[in-house]
């Protein structure tokens, strides 16, 4: 390799801000801002005092906390979605899942005779078990039986989350509370904070699964397998992958980072339980945004759920400040994944004309 191969020149910069520019998820990401500004002044609203309201609701000193906790969250349930959707599998039982994994890490919590560290560390470990049990048990109806993932991991959710909702409601219910929530973790029993934040290790957590989904991805043959299967499965089943096993394998990954995201959600405040407080922000469906936005690639998917965390926290800044609804967050999400499915790319002949310009310069 010479000298010049690593030198960076402006028209590599160019070139490379090129590549950047043509890629369909950077012309998706414009594209909904540049609808959800036309939306804006539809209704009289100013977009730039919009979209300041989010940044500044999102990432100001007042509100990086709440965004940081969100991402927590959606990082976790991107992860959970991505690694299968990066073998072309797709997992829709993040929710129950999740549920499962925060139900069984609160048990162990109200229950266990340990320490309240080594309570915590069990408890994780408990949620991460339960949540991966029940995402094989997904996969084997499609393994055994021949039900679609898709479908089977989609309706085996709502008995996780009913049973959730029973235990909540009633053998582990708070005595004289009114609300459907178990009882209060022992003191100690809680995931340490940063400072006097809300934001937990469990963010460490979920970065250093996304880190170690990245080694996995580009630095093992168990990852070659996993892009080479989404990419074509006929060829990997050709060249000796598995199908049914690599099913097995990434689900029950998919689901212990879902039940790790419902154990990290009870032990942080108010460390319990609560019914409903884990599904209700919709953190499956916006983790599923995000590793499509990303195309399930580990970097990618770290970055779109930080940006789909901007979004939602910003929204209710946004709302407060300029009266504008924070539903339009959501209809921005939504239309960017419309874009992204359309592969919308900025025209062609542009960029043709850029390279076309650069490379007689250069000549």
């Amino acid at each position: 390799m010479t000298s010049s191969d690593t030198t960076v020149t402006p028209r590599s910069v160019v070139l490379r801000l090129t590549a950047a520019l043509r890629s369909p998820v950077t012309a998706s990401v414009l594209a909904g801002l540049l609808i959800g500004a036309l939306f804006l002044l539809g209704t009289g609203s100013d977009p730039l005092t919009a979209y300041d309201a989010v940044l500044t609701g999102a990432l100001g000193a007042d509100g990086i906390g709440a965004t940081l906790t969100t991402g927590t969250s959606v990082l976790g349930l991107a992860l959970a979605l991505a690694v299968p959707l990066r073998a072309g599998l797709i997992n829709l039982g993040g929710d129950g899942q999740m549920v499962l994994g925060g139900i069984t890490a609160a048990t162990t919590a109200l229950y266990s005779p340990l320490p309240a560290p080594l309570t915590v560390a069990l408890a994780l470990l408990a949620g991460m078990a339960a949540g991966a049990g029940y995402a094989v048990l997904a996969a084997l109806c499609e393994n055994r039986f021949g039900v679609p993932l898709l479908v089977s991991s989609l309706l085996l959710s709502y008995p996780a989350v009913s049973l959730a909702s029973y235990l909540a409601r009633y053998p582990l219910k708070e005595p004289g509370s009114s609300l459907p929530q178990t009882r209060a973790f022992p003191g100690g029993v809680a995931l340490p904070t940063f400072g006097g934040s809300t934001v937990t290790v469990g963010l460490v957590l979920v970065v250093l699964a996304a880190a170690a989904y990245w080694f996995t991805d580009r630095r093992t043959a168990f990852g070659y397998e996993i892009r080479m299967t989404g990419l074509n499965s006929r060829f990997s089943a050709y060249a000796g992958v598995g199908r049914a096993g690599l099913t097995l394998k990434l689900m029950s990954v998919s689901g212990a980072l879902a039940g790790l995201v419902g154990a990290i959600g009870v032990l942080s405040f108010p460390y319990r339980f609560v019914d409903g407080s884990l599904t209700a922000p919709g953190y499956t469906w916006t983790g599923l945004t995000a590793a499509l936005l990303a195309g399930a690639a580990p970097v990618g998917t770290l970055i779109a759920s930080f940006f789909f965390a901007v979004l939602q926290v910003g929204g209710l800044a946004m709302e407060r400040t300029t009266e504008v609804p924070r539903e339009l967050t959501q209809v921005l999400q939504a239309i960017v994944i419309v874009f992204l499915a359309a592969r919308l790319r900025f025209p062609q002949r542009l960029f043709a004309r850029l390279v076309r310009r650069e490379k007689k310069g250069a000549v």
